[in-house]
């Protein structure tokens, strides 16, 4: 069976970033063809045109990760009622300059997490607009708007038995999705 290999873009910086142990709870329900990971995109400076030219090489190298990648899966945060701001600048970075852009036909999975009751589901709106301009065709179905809350985690923080069967619902329709755009 073909293997694939999957960046996974979270959106969040913090810590115990909800979102960054849900991406690694999507990585534990994986296939055996499905290989993760991460992009870090903490350490990228602000998109600014006048790099165009000279990208620093902590740019090229993010750029190289996601140009190599088969598809992109974002776990993403919501931060006044859309995508994290250092989200948006590793797009503006990944796309620019002008015909540069390594997201184009990379087949990309949006899920995401918060303790809000809507569970991130203004960012990923959000977010796939901004998918759409930069021509990533998206898993449309199952949305995931995860609450992050007592009724998906145990005591110890594990994933309750009805959570993981929902994250693998999603992430067996991505997988599945990945195939058919890539083949």
């Amino acid at each position: 069976m073909k293997e694939y290999k999957v960046v996974i873009i979270v959106g969040s910086l913090r810590k115990g970033s909800y979102n960054k142990k849900l991406a690694n709870e999507l990585i534990k329900l994986a296939h055996p063809q499905l290989q993760f990971s991460f992009a870090e995109i903490a350490k990228l400076p602000l998109y600014n045109q006048d790099d165009d030219e000279q990208p620093s090489k902590i740019v090229q190298d993010f750029k190289q990760q996601i140009a190599d990648a088969d598809g992109v899966i974002f776990v993403t945060a919501e931060y006044n009622r859309s995508i994290p701001g250092v989200l948006k600048n590793a797009l503006d970075q990944g796309s620019r300059p002008y015909g540069k852009n390594v997201w184009a036909q990379k087949p990309a999975g949006v899920i995401g997490t918060s303790p809000g009751a809507m569970g991130s589901a203004l960012s990923q709106q959000h977010l796939r607009n901004v998918l759409t301009f930069l021509d990533m065709p998206t898993l449309n179905q199952p949305e995931a708007f995860i609450q992050w809350n007592e009724n998906i985690i145990d005591q110890h923080g594990n994933l309750l038995e009805r959570t993981r069967i929902f994250l693998q619902k999603w992430l067996d329709a991505y997988s599945n999705f990945l195939t058919k755009q890539l083949n």
